[in-house]
């Protein structure tokens, strides 16, 4: 949404900047001219980009300097007008105004300037030769536009230009002199690239080609206006179009064609298409949208699309189709990212082969834990991939599902869920981290090789309940009795665990279960690890939470799934 301020200002008198205010306003020239014009507002619906326009007159005469300062730091764009008749007015905009608006603004969010050459129904030739040198020397000047505020000419067109100044500024996008693409802008279009390249080969073939032209235009390209596209590629960029499709080479070349014929608005309807924002940041909205809410007692989960979205991902990356991400493969795919979102800790969360690259199930594995721990990262994570636009949704929020509450489940003895959290409790040394790297299928040896800076506190992968297929994560706690928060103690099953080995082991887990979940309906197992050493007796004197756990244990022996009727 925008809502501008455009600022006029005048080398000298009498050079028409009020008139032409005037005729801009009522389309008509004004018989009679006040000395300075009141702020004007002109509603969106009457202006060329639908924006609503603010128009304020400054004049030197009755303002002061104070005034002039306040009005350059709000204003949005400036239009600075000279009568195409005065010589001394156009001498006047470079050794006075712009070094004047240049004091006033920062150095790196200059504001934008049209210079507007008034009175040419006065003269019968154009000021231009005198104003490109100067265009050429400020970088901050989008255009000149000569018009007549007395019959109308180039009015609207001044208007439109002062719009598009600040809708489609040159400045984030191009460096005139250096005659390049500014890095952020190459960067952001080459996410752009990556994300449209569906099948990642680095070409952009004419399927993916009309895909993102309806994606950002709502219109495919007919078929021989592709050639033509492709064409003028291949005539000025070597290596532009490979296999009869745009290579990443060719698609920026394009870009900075249509930046250079003035056709700015074309490579920003792109970049706000893909979710940037007028510093080429991915926009705040794109990545966390407003509409997901979690109500307590419910849970986030992928649904079905998302999880088609990310198979896509994943075989779109695994390249020698080993059903594995190998480092290279990895980088590849969180190349659209700003940074690498994954550390080595997990590698040690969810399945890996033999060399240890995460495969299709651990891929899927983590983006479920990511979804269920933190679903405003899994939403900026999909963000980045660009779900919203593959996916054709309005926003990535699509691609979850809020569980109803926990509470409605145990009264109707059924779920939808397939997320299910199972809490690890157990004293130091008891076996906790061992159980958590089983689960992977990873032995004593595999787990002796990890370094304690890359271990993680968490394990998730499939298993299957009456035939279908379930998420079960588990999560070690720390073992520091006294600082339980309600995370630790939130989830559908509780593991008790104790080396077997230790006689006092056992105590620990008795305490937690007393004091935590002793009065609870949350189901709870005991787990003797280290089994193949001597067992020892527990030194813990039977109590009635040792009795209240073994009834519990009692009721859920049966079924010893955690799983089953959560």
């Amino acid at each position: 949404t925008y809502d501008f301020l455009l600022v006029f200002f005048s080398p000298t008198a009498k050079v028409g900047k009020t008139s032409l205010i005037m005729s801009l306003v009522s389309e008509e020239f004004p018989q009679v001219v006040p000395y300075r014009a009141e702020e004007i507002t002109i509603p969106a619906d009457v202006t060329p980009e639908r924006v609503p326009t603010h128009i304020v007159d400054y004049s030197e005469a009755e303002q002061t300097d104070e005034q002039l300062s306040s009005e350059i730091s709000k204003a949005n764009v400036i239009c600075i007008v000279y009568a195409v008749n005065n010589k001394k007015s156009i001498e006047k905009v470079t050794s006075h105004w712009i070094p004047l608006i240049n004091d006033n603004t920062d150095k790196d969010s200059r504001v934008p300037v049209i210079l507007v050459g008034n009175k040419s129904d006065l003269v019968e030739h154009s000021s231009m030769e005198t104003i490109l040198p100067v265009m050429n020397q400020y970088t901050e000047i989008e255009t000149c536009v000569e018009c007549s505020a007395k019959n109308l000419k180039n009015i609207s067109e001044l208007f439109y230009y002062a719009q598009k100044a600040v809708l489609h500024p040159t400045g984030p996008l191009y460096c005139p002199e250096e005659k390049q693409m500014k890095l952020a802008c190459i960067k952001a279009l080459t996410r752009i690239f990556k994300v449209s390249d569906l099948d990642n080969d680095g070409i952009l073939n004419d399927n993916e080609l009309n895909f993102f032209q309806r994606t950002c235009f709502n219109a495919p390209l007919a078929s021989q206006a592709l050639e033509d596209v492709k064409n003028v590629v291949r005539k000025n960029v070597i290596d532009g179009v490979c296999d009869n499709g745009l290579t990443l080479k060719g698609f920026l070349f394009l870009h900075i064609l249509f930046i250079q014929r003035g056709r700015h608005e074309t490579t920003w309807t792109v970049l706000r298409r893909f979710g940037y924002d007028d510093d080429l940041e991915l926009h705040q909205d794109y990545l966390f949208p407003l509409t997901l809410k979690v109500p307590p007692d419910c849970t986030t989960e992928l649904n079905h699309n998302a999880y088609l979205f990310l198979q896509s991902v994943f075989d779109k990356h695994d390249k020698d189709r080993d059903c594995a991400l190998s480092p290279e493969e990895l980088k590849d795919l969180f190349d659209v990212f700003p940074y690498m979102p994954w550390g080595p800790d997990v590698n040690n969360t969810v399945c890996t082969n033999d060399q240890d690259w995460i495969t299709y199930q651990g891929f899927l594995s983590q983006w479920t834990l990511t979804t269920y721990l933190d679903v405003q990262r899994c939403l900026e994570y999909l963000g980045y991939l660009g779900y919203s636009i593959i996916s054709e949704q309005e926003s990535q929020a699509a691609a979850i599902t809020v569980t109803r509450d926990k509470k409605i489940d145990l009264q109707k003895k059924q779920t939808q869920r397939s997320v299910f959290r199972c809490n690890i409790f157990g004293d130091s040394g008891s076996g906790k981290s061992g159980f958590l790297q089983a689960f992977l299928g990873r032995n004593l040896t595999r787990q002796n090789i990890v370094s304690e800076e890359h271990m993680s506190y968490y394990a998730i992968s499939t298993a299957y309940v009456y035939g279908q297929e379930k998420y079960l994560l588990l999560h070690e706690v720390f073992p520091d009795f006294d600082v339980l928060s309600d995370t630790d103690l939130a989830c559908d099953i509780v593991c008790l665990v104790y080396d077997a080995s230790n006689p006092h082991s056992f105590e620990y887990c008795a305490r937690v279960f007393k004091q935590y979940f002793m009065d609870t309906k949350t189901p709870c197992m005991m787990i003797a690890a280290k089994s193949d050493l001597q067992e020892t007796k527990q030194l813990y004197t039977p109590c009635r939470a040792l009795k209240s756990l073994a009834q519990t244990l009692k009721l859920y022996l049966k079924p010893l799934n955690p799983l089953h009727n959560p």
